[in-house]
């Protein structure tokens, strides 16, 4: 079907295996949301974190305790009759192979002191007791905003391995200069210079601070980087590449939109000489580029002993945004609002132009969760072909080869009469998913398909895809660029098909792999 354009194929949709196009059918109105009794139980993701009940947003950077992550998150116990202005507590979960998690309940409560709520923030283990807790005590830097007005760091520290923590009394140990925003403080150790450094959001700038107890904070120096929105979430790093190179990164959460980038993770390579980071090029790069990976965190690489990894690390996202964060089939049929990216393993690689980059690929440990195996081989496709295949939560993996093509992909979560769907592929020069044919959070419209470089001139294209019941995270050439976004098909939009513009091309090696999460 040679004559197809891009434009014709997200109204209408395939029949057959190599079927005509359908009629479009009407777009769903966003955020469409079933009755209780037509719906209960049916988009909680399969194999994703979610949040057991209620409300969650921010993760918090785990870490490793006797044996297994220590995975906290801001969550709302009063979300569905106070909404986000009720607060947000640190709730706990704990996992060895960061795709299998235990709920244990809330860790750092809110409300218990004068300061309110507890907003994100970071833990760290206090291997040397330098904060006079103990040797090994966890120590939580966390953000409050006494009154609802100015925002400043408070410790709370814990003795039982991370389970529960109480507050170091009701002083901050960071106090508000006088600015608006200043919050999300990331700890980490200096072992080098024998002290804690941390990165703090301050609007458009990354303040650093050093302390030598946890206790006291001495501003030192910032980063400043305008033009993409209030930078949020920072997260400061050492990485090695497989070539040998050292590189830190500084990587913040920040709302690119308005400029026409990414509202996800923003972050620069460079060096840091425990008071200034120095980037090795002005402008971010994005380690993702979908709608909905926001607040993520990256966190330590450690085997089933315990020993790091010092040329990787995961990463986690919340898979919402705040522009309609509210807005979810999730919370009526199944009393949640929250659910998390799969983890993803990052490593530093290097460009062929000589610059570094961090790639992305899911955890290994889903690997040991797979139900079922299928099995597609090589397929063939010159327009469109819907595949014998039904499903709401699996992963596909498959190598687009061509000769002379203007774009390919897949028909993800399609209804029986092809008019819904979500489209993942590439185009011309960029990679891209769109959902905005099938029922998505953003009512306004503008946010629907996202973008990413892609050289056509390869001919061949390598993508994962994880789809499961409300989100699409698809990894292109082996997590050069990632695409994050959440979507509500209708339950019963199971269909897949590949699809081709301007040329045939070979979907080679085509699995798709269904999970099994207890």
């Amino acid at each position: 079907m040679p004559g197809i354009s891009r434009r014709s194929l997200f109204i209408a949709s395939t029949a057959g295996a190599a079927g005509a196009l359908l009629p479009a059918v009407s777009k769903p109105a966003a955020a469409q949301v079933a009755s209780e009794a037509e719906c209960a139980g049916r988009y909680r993701a399969e194999y994703h974190f979610t949040v057991p009940e209620q409300w969650m947003n921010d993760p918090q950077r785990p870490v490793w305790i006797d044996g297994e992550y220590h995975y906290y998150y801001l969550y709302n116990p009063d979300y569905s009759t106070g909404g986000t202005a009720a607060g947000t507590a640190w709730r706990l979960a704990t996992s060895t192979d960061l795709v299998s998690f235990t709920d244990r309940g809330i860790a750092v409560p809110k409300d218990t002191t004068p300061n309110g709520d507890v907003w994100s923030g970071s833990a760290v283990i206090d291997t040397g007791n330098t904060a006079g807790f103990g040797a090994g005590a966890v120590i939580a830097l966390v953000t409050m905003a006494p009154a609802d007005v100015t925002q400043a760091q408070f410790l709370y520290y814990s003795t039982d391995g991370g389970r529960t923590f109480t507050p170091h009394g009701t002083a901050p140990v960071l106090p508000n200069p006088g600015v608006r925003d200043f919050r999300d403080p990331k700890v980490i150790r200096d072992e080098e210079r024998g002290r804690w450094v941390m990165a703090l959001a301050e609007n458009d700038k990354v303040g650093f601070y050093h302390s030598a107890d946890l206790r006291s904070w001495t501003y030192v120096g910032g980063f400043i980087k305008g033009g993409i929105g209030v930078l949020e979430c920072p997260d400061l790093f050492r990485i090695r590449a497989a070539d040998g190179t050292w590189k830190w990164v500084l990587g913040v959460s920040a709302n690119g939109k308005g400029s026409g980038l990414p509202s996800t993770y923003a972050y620069w390579t460079g060096s840091f000489d425990g008071t200034a980071f120095t980037p090795d090029a002005s402008d971010p790069q994005w380690l993702d580029h979908g709608w909905d990976w926001y607040a993520a965190v990256t966190f330590e690489k450690r085997d089933a002993n315990g020993t790091l990894d010092p040329a990787a690390r995961y990463a986690i996202g919340w898979m919402n945004h705040w522009d309609y964060a509210n807005t979810t089939p999730t919370m009526e049929c199944d009393g949640f609002n929250g659910t998390d990216s799969i983890v993803r393993e990052v490593t530093l690689e290097r460009a062929a132009d000589g610059t570094y980059y961090l790639a992305s690929r899911p955890v290994a440990g889903l690997d040991n969760h797979v139900s079922r195996t299928v099995n597609l081989g090589d397929l063939e496709v010159s327009g469109s072909r819907l595949l014998d295949y039904t499903g709401t939560a699996y992963e596909l993996t498959t190598e687009i080869t061509w000769e002379q093509l203007a774009g390919a992909g897949m028909q993800l979560r399609r209804s029986s009469d092809g008019g819904r769907h979500i489209d993942a592929g590439i185009h011309d020069s960029y990679a891209y998913v769109n959902r905005a044919y099938t029922t998505g959070p953003d009512s306004s419209g503008r946010w629907q398909e996202s973008r990413s470089p892609f050289d056509p001139s390869a001919r061949t294209v390598r993508l994962r895809i994880l789809v499961d019941r409300t989100s699409i995270e698809m990894f292109v050439d082996d997590g050069r660029y990632v695409h994050s976004t959440e979507a509500f098909p209708d339950p019963a939009d199971t269909g897949l098909a590949l699809y081709t513009i301007g040329g045939t091309a070979v979907f080679r090696n085509t699995v798709i792999r269904e999970f099994a999460v207890g």
